[in-house]
């Protein structure tokens, strides 16, 4: 369900990116840098801020509005009651399910995000393939990516956990569960934007920039 709005997402986000970079690189006389500082501008911030969004609008809405449904109508009671414990039927796979797709589109947007950029900054900007390319290398790392990874496997469990605990606790009946869903959304956003703070404040002070 968030496959294409993802894709569709990265590649406006991929652009705007590599056009600014572009342009800043170019003022500078770093044109040979762009590609490189694009595709870490990407993949460490943008790359799991989107992830992390769409699983926060669109999973973790549905995961908080089905529980909270289950709950008005006593379903979780009559569970408890049954011996069956409604958050390891229920909240721990929606959660875990979360955290996975969260890393696996993280991936598919980070490519597709890229492949925005390199089009825009070659086609738009005049910039080469080659050196658009070449600064990869000179710039990029493996932890970049596996930091971009652990970011969307935190963000999906901080979406999972907000949205199950939101749904398990409505107040007020049918609109209760609305609203319910509208606090996870705005609760989960904010603590994205602080905990993706937090962890680019982490590495950057213990993985050293490329060359550094």
């Amino acid at each position: 369900m968030t496959i294409l709005p993802a894709a569709l997402v990265s590649i406006p986000f991929g652009a705007v990116i590599a056009l600014q970079v572009g342009s800043l690189t170019e003022q500078l006389g770093a044109q040979s840098f762009t590609g490189g500082a694009s595709v870490l501008a990407v993949v460490q911030q943008a790359s799991p801020l989107i992830v992390a969004l769409l699983i926060a609008g669109a999973g973790g809405s549905a995961i908080c509005a089905d529980l909270g449904s289950r709950k008005i109508r006593e379903e979780l009671d009559a569970m408890e009651v049954m011996g069956v414990s409604p958050v390891q039927r229920l909240v721990v796979p929606r959660v875990l399910a979360a955290m996975g797709v969260a890393v696996l589109l993280n991936g598919l947007v980070s490519v597709v995000g890229i492949l925005g950029g390199y089009f825009f900054n070659v086609i738009m900007q005049g910039g080469t393939p080659g050196a658009y390319l070449s600064s990869f290398s000179a710039l990029a790392q493996l932890p970049d990516l596996y930091v971009s990874e652990l970011k969307a496997l935190v963000f999906g469990f901080i979406a999972g956990i907000v949205a199950a605990y939101r749904g398990l606790n409505p107040r007020g009946g049918p609109k209760g569960v609305g609203d319910a869903v509208n606090q996870s959304v705005v609760i989960t956003f904010l603590l994205l934007f602080f905990v993706n703070m937090v962890m680019t404040a982490v590495y950057l002070q213990i993985v050293p920039p490329k060359g550094g």
